[in-house]
């Protein structure tokens, strides 16, 4: 599927390219009888290059799903291994205390932004509650310096949630759906 997509995206762009530097040495240009061609052909290429791009990207979640899921196995087979502060443990047992909180999140109805991008909450468990009214499907995490502390299911139309013991310290909440934080679905966790 990658390959296809940069296939496909690459040929739209030398294409692109051809058309602009050639057609206007063209006497006809933009008319004349290549005209239907050069369009068939921008229309099969914009076309392929959307359609691999929404396989591309499907297949990048679930691989990102399954990264995640094979990190969460190891994780758990540790701690059965050697569970915190256990004798000849490396890593002792964080132990955070605190009332903790739910904090409330809304997603846009009609674009890539959530309502808020400035979250507090005492320290212990932190939850997110989303809202997500819009049919875009999006997800709630907690993350700290790269590492996905909690995960709601990915919704439409509907509300989910996570929550992770936190303790002290800024975090980030952000929507894991491949291009939602980068379009700005993501804000600041302080919790103190």
């Amino acid at each position: 599927m990658e390959t296809l997509f940069y296939g496909f995206g690459i040929a739209l762009i030398l294409f692109a390219f051809a058309v602009g530097l050639l057609g206007p040495r063209m006497k006809e240009f933009p008319a004349g009888p290549l005209f239907g061609a050069v369009i068939a052909v921008f229309v099969v290429l914009v076309a392929g290059t959307a359609t691999f791009a929404v396989g591309f990207s499907n297949d990048e979640q679930a691989k990102r799903d399954e990264m995640r899921n094979m990190e969460q196995n190891a994780a758990d087979a540790k701690s059965e291994l050697n569970p915190p502060n256990a004798p000849n443990s490396d890593t002792p047992a964080e132990v955070v205390k605190g009332p903790g909180g739910t904090v409330q999140l809304a997603a846009s109805p009609t674009e890539l932004a959530f309502d808020k991008n400035k979250l507090t909450s005492k320290p212990g468990k932190v939850t997110i509650d989303l809202t997500n009214p819009s049919t875009i499907p999006h997800d709630i995490a907690i993350e700290k310096d790269g590492k996905i502390l909690g995960e709601s299911e990915t919704v439409a139309q509907s509300k989910t949630s996570t929550s992770a013991s936190l303790s002290p310290g800024t975090y980030t909440f952000l929507c894991t759906v491949p291009g939602h934080a980068e379009a700005g679905m993501q804000g600041t966790l302080v919790v103190k």
